[in-house]
């Protein structure tokens, strides 16, 4: 199968979201969670201009309702003919709190209930209005403005039944019609005039200041509630950016000592007193700087470690090559070449263990764990060092405690280093025809891998020193430098990684001996066949 490239672009282009990122990373988390709260207000606050919606439903029932009066008045006006006319128009005046007026078929005023005696109508002076009248009017004023409501026309007085627009749609098309006005105080006025007998024509006129004063009331209410609210929403949002803020502000300077190289004098808090994920993340991040402190430690240990193991061969190399150039008897010269030869084997060695050792935990890092069938591997292994042949006649056994594959999560060619160094490490200390054993058994949720030799054991005390870097408690009849010291080191590092333990204890079967003991958690992953 060819493989697909996609076709390169000329530029990068950023993404909305990438934009929006980097404005938002601009921005001090304080600010953010400020900024994030007041929008939500805003949103409240946005209730103002539902006002003005609720305020022209309830202007269109009081035009509706204008409407049905007016022609129930004409009606009845009709009904009760002229000589009750003036008396009708002032009950009426007085039941429905409208002002009533009468206009004849040639436009003039024929009967007026403010004339009569009722002043229900009265429009308010705003230049003798009290001040929160003033800062209610202006906030009409502004919440109109921004809703881009339309305004309407200011209410005047008219002498003529002509003049008024409904009065003269009335009379013209014998319907019922009705116009809201503004008054000078910003209060909806509301005339509506209906057809009577004798092409006349009754107009009603009515101030509904009410209607203003229960949308300035919830304004009111709505303004106290979200000032409130805002103040709340400030105050909580200026104790989260404290509880946040403040810790991550230590965690970052504590993070920057730390890159300034200055790791060991630097306490990263934990804050144990926190629970959250802030808590989480300082434990974590003193967790991480105590093992890079860990991490520095053992690398700087590790490099006087190996300028000391790299120094002896080269002790001995330079002796011996000082030493041709003085002697002259050809038997010690090829003593002398004998001992550069080895040195230098032993400084390949060296160098080659010592590359692997510092790689390999960055490579464990690194790899990808797949199922491991380590019996398998074990039976492999051991068949392939059996074809080989041993040395001095030992002999190896492997017992499989148990049926089925014996999975494991990890690296096969790792896991199958350690089974060898330990192999290896059994045959030398073996005597001649002992016997080296290999057991491999589940424990519960554990593989449990034994091997055992026949040799002198290693002493209690030194148990974990074995498995230190250069560490190497060799046979006495084994030459010297033909171990790095490295090997059970390496093995230990590869079995934590593989979150696994190895360790090293006394057969109890015997008086000499060791048994080096390897635990694995077990893993239910089918194998998979390619």
């Amino acid at each position: 199968m060819a493989p697909v490239i996609a076709s390169p672009k000329s530029e990068w282009e950023p993404e909305a979201g990438d934009l929006a990122l980097r404005w938002s990373g601009q921005i001090s988390l304080t600010r953010r969670i400020l900024a994030v709260n007041i929008f939500v207000l805003l949103l409240i606050a946005g209730g103002f201009f539902y006002l003005d919606s609720y305020r022209s439903r309830i202007v269109d029932s009081r035009v509706a309702q204008a409407l049905r009066e007016a022609r129930l008045i004409g009606e009845a006006i009709t009904a009760g003919g002229a000589r009750h006319r003036d008396e009708l128009v002032v009950r009426l005046a007085q039941d429905t709190g409208v002002r009533v007026r009468l206009y004849g078929p040639d436009g003039k005023l024929v009967a007026d209930s403010r004339r009569l005696g009722v002043r229900n109508f009265r429009l308010a002076d705003p230049d003798r209005d009290p001040t929160g009248q003033g800062i209610a009017r202006f906030l009409d004023t502004t919440v109109d403005t921004v809703v881009n409501a339309p305004r309407a026309p200011l209410y005047r007085e008219r002498r003529l039944g002509a003049e008024w627009p409904d009065a003269h749609t009335a009379r013209e098309q014998r319907i019922v019609s009705a116009t809201v006005w503004r008054a000078p105080d910003r209060t909806p006025v509301i005339t509506a005039a209906a057809p009577i007998g004798g092409d006349g024509v009754v107009l009603t006129t009515v101030n509904a200041r009410d209607i203003t004063q229960t949308v300035r009331v919830e304004r009111y209410r709505l303004g106290v509630v979200l000032l409130v609210v805002t103040l709340v929403s400030v105050l909580v949002s200026l104790f989260l950016a404290r509880t946040i803020v403040r810790p991550l502000r230590r965690l970052a300077r504590a993070a920057v000592r730390v890159r300034l190289g200055r790791a060991r004098e630097v306490v990263v808090p934990r804050l144990p007193d926190r629970r959250d994920e802030i808590g989480s993340l300082a434990r974590a991040l003193s967790d991480m700087s105590l093992a890079l402190r860990a991490r520095i430690d053992a690398t700087e240990a590790f490099a006087a470690d190996v300028t000391h193991e790299l120094k002896n061969p080269l002790a001995s190399l330079r002796s011996a090559v000082d030493g041709l150039g003085r002697v002259k008897d050809p038997a010690l010269q090829a003593k002398l070449l004998q001992i550069v030869h080895d040195d230098v084997h032993r400084l390949d060695r060296l160098i080659t263990d010592i590359s692997e050792a510092s790689r390999l935990d960055a490579q464990l890092s690194r790899a990808t764990f797949e199922p491991v069938d380590v019996a398998a591997m074990l039976e492999g292994l051991l068949g392939q060092r059996g074809e080989r042949g041993v040395e001095r006649g030992v002999r190896i056994r492997f017992d499989r405690l148990g049926s089925g594959p014996f999975l494991v999560l990890g690296e096969g060619a790792r896991l199958e280093r350690v089974f060898e160094n330990l192999l290896d490490n059994a045959l030398s200390f073996s005597p001649e025809g002992g016997l080296v054993t290999v057991a491999a058994a589940r424990e519960r949720n554990e593989l449990v891998v034994r091997v055992e030799d026949e040799g002198p054991g290693v002493p209690e005390d030194a148990r974990e020193d074995v498995f230190r870097r250069f560490q190497s408690i060799r046979p006495a009849t084994e030459a010297f430098g033909q171990h790095s010291g490295l090997g059970l080191a390496i093995a230990r590092t590869i079995v934590e990684g593989h979150q696994g333990q190895i360790t090293v204890e006394s057969r109890e079967d015997r008086l000499a001996g060791a048994r080096f003991v390897i635990r694995l958690p077990l893993t239910q992953a089918p194998i998979l066949e390619g």
